[in-house]
C-alpha cells in the first residue's frame, strides 16, 4: 500500500494543511505510518500523542493512532490540550517521540501535525521524508499497544514550580483555544486576582481567532485591562505555544518586547549568555541584549528552527515574533506560551517596576505589523530570490539568513517566504515615522517589480 503526501502541506517545520482538501483522514493515517517507521529505525517504541480543540482534531488523532500502531509503535494518549502540554509529555513520559494534531493559529478549516522525535524538533527533511516513505509504502509494519495518560495537573505543577513572581492583577485570553482548561487550572494556583476570557475550548473561535500577533484579536483583552484597571493581559493562540501581552493601559506588546523584558534576569543570572531571536525582530531587541552583557544571535523564523539553534548554542532563552519563547534555563528548551507567562510575571516582579514602565522603556522605533502577501505556493521562493538578485546588483546592506533583511540609515526591512501559508512576509522598523514611511516605499516598489502588490 501506497500514499501520496500534498507536497502543499510539508512546512517546513511542522505539516499543515485544509481539512478535507490538502489534508485528509487519509493522509494522517500515512503520517503516523510513516512517523513509527521513522521512530522504530532509530530504535524507539512509544510515542505520545495529543490534539488541539478544533473540530476536526479528534478525527485526525484517531487516523493518527492507527496508523503509529499499525507500524509497531506503542502510543500514549494525553487528549485534547495545548502543544506545550504534549512536549512536556513526550519529555517526561520515557517515549521516544511526539505528535500534536493542531492548526495552531491558522484558519479554523485548518489542521496538522507538530512532531517531536528523541527530543528533537522533526522539521524540514525529516518532514519531507515521511512523504517519500508513503509514496514508497516503505513503512514498518506491527501491532502496537494504546494507553491513555493524564498529565494535565503534572504539567501545571510544573509550570508552577519554584514561582516566586509576586501578585498581580491580570487578565487572561485563551482565546477559545486548546490552552483554556489549562490556563484555569494555572490562575487557580496562582497568587493574585485573575480575570479569564474564553477559556471554553470551541474549534469554531466563535469570540475571536487564536492568534495574538493581530491587535484586532486583543481588542476583548484590552477592554477587560482598561474597564478593570488590571495590571495587564495576557494572551494566547489556538495551541498555546504563542504568547501575546497588553499592558495597564491596553498597549500590545509584541514577542520581541516581551523577549527583552525576559532577557534582564537571565541575563542577571547567566551572564555574558546567548540569546537567540528570530529575523522579524526588532533592532532595539539585539541592542538590548548586548547592553546587559548578551550575544545576540539572529536566526531564522519558525519554532523548529529558532528551538534547534537555541539547543546547538547551548542558550538558555530565545524567542520569535510571533511570541514563540522558549526557556532552555529551569526549563526544557520548547516553546511554552503558558510558562513564558509564568516567567514573564516573575521578570516584572523583580524588575520592581510595572509591566507597562518596562514597555516604556525599550528603545522607541516606529515598526509595521507583519504583513502577508498572498502568492502561489510555488512562486513564493522564486520571488524571494528575484528581489534578493536586485538587492545585490544594487549593492544594498543585505542578510540573507532567513529570506532578504535590508538595513538602511532609516532602519530595516524584511521580506521572506511564509512557512506556514501561500504567502509573503514583510515587515519593516524604522527610527521615526518618515523613515518608515520611506521604507515602505521601498518594499512596495521591490514588489510592484515582481508583479505584486502589498495592499491587493
Amino acid at each position: 500500500m501506497t500514499h501520496r503526501l500534498s507536497p502543499e502541506i510539508l512546512r517546513a517545520y511542522d505539516i499543515r494543511g485544509r481539512v478535507g482538501d490538502t489534508l485528509t483522514e487519509a493522509d494522517a493515517w500515512a503520517v503516523g505510518r510513516g512517523f513509527a517507521t521513522r521512530i522504530r529505525r532509530a530504535g524507539g517504541t512509544r510515542v505520545a500523542v495529543g490534539y488541539d480543540g478544533r473540530t476536526h482534531s479528534p478525527m485526525l488523532e484517531a487516523a493518527l493512532v492507527a496508523g503509529l500502531t499499525a507500524s509497531g509503535v506503542d502510543v500514549v494518549r494525553i487528549g485534547v490540550g495545548p502543544s506545550p502540554m504534549l512536549y512536556y509529555a513526550a519529555a517526561t513520559l520515557g517515549v521516544d517521540g511526539g505528535v500534536q494534531v493542531t492548526g495552531s493559529h491558522n484558519p479554523r478549516e485548518d489542521n496538522g501535525f507538530k512532531l517531536v522525535m528523541q527530543g528533537n524538533s522533526f522539521c524540514g527533511p525529516d518532514v519531507r521524508d515521511l512523504a517519500r516513505l508513503a509514496e514508497a509504502g516503505d513503512w514498518e509494519v506491527g501491532a502496537g499497544t494504546v494507553t491513555a495518560a493524564e498529565v494535565r495537573d503534572a504539567y501545571v505543577g510544573r509550570l508552577l514550580a519554584g514561582y516566586a513572581g509576586g501578585t498581580y492583577r491580570i487578565g487572561w485570553d485563551a482565546g477559545n483555544g486548546a490552552a483554556g482548561p489549562a490556563v484555569r487550572a494555572l490562575t487557580a494556583q496562582l497568587p493574585g486576582e485573575h480575570h479569564l476570557l474564553f477559556c471554553d475550548i470551541d474549534g469554531t473561535f466563535p469570540n475571536h481567532h487564536p492568534d495574538p500577533t493581530v491587535e484586532a484579536n486583543l481588542a476583548q483583552l484590552q477592554a477587560l485591562v482598561t474597564e478593570k484597571k488590571l495590571d495587564f493581559g495576557l494572551a494566547f493562540d489556538g495551541d498555546g505555544d504563542r504568547i501575546g501581552a497588553v499592558d495597564a493601559h491596553g498597549r500590545v506588546l509584541w514577542g520581541d518586547e516581551i523577549l527583552s523584558i525576559l532577557v534582564a534576569p537571565i541575563l542577571a543570572e547567566l551572564p555574558g549568555s546567548t540569546i537567540v531571536a528570530d529575523v522579524k525582530s526588532s533592532d532595539a531587541l539585539f541592542e538590548r541584549i548586548t547592553e546587559l552583557g548578551g550575544t545576540p544571535v539572529m536566526w531564522r523564523t519558525g519554532h523548529s528552527e529558532i528551538k534547534t539553534k537555541m539547543k546547538a548554542l547551548g542558550a538558555p532563552l530565545a524567542g520569535e515574533l510571533s511570541g514563540h519563547i522558549f526557556f532552555a534555563h529551569d526549563y526544557f528548551g520548547f516553546d511554552d506560551a503558558l510558562y513564558a507567562a509564568v516567567r514573564l510575571i516573575h521578570a516584572v516582579h523583580v524588575s520592581g517596576r510595572t509591566l507597562t514602565d518596562l514597555r516604556a522603556e525599550t528603545s522607541a522605533r516606529v515598526a509595521t505589523p507583519e504583513w502577508r502577501v498572498p502568492v502561489p505556493e510555488a512562486r513564493k521562493t522564486a520571488t524571494v530570490e528575484e528581489v534578493a538578485a536586485r538587492l545585490a546588483a544594487a549593492g544594498a546592506r543585505v542578510m540573507m539568513t532567513d529570506g532578504v533583511r535590508v538595513s538602511t540609515d532609516d532602519g530595516w526591512w524584511l521580506l521572506r517566504a511564509s512557512n506556514t501559508q501561500a504567502a509573503l512576509t514583510l515587515r519593516a522598523e524604522g527610527r521615526d515615522p518618515e523613515a518608515l514611511a520611506r521604507l515602505v516605499a521601498t518594499i512596495d516598489a521591490q514588489l510592484a517589480a515582481c508583479g505584486l502588490s502589498r495592499t491587493g
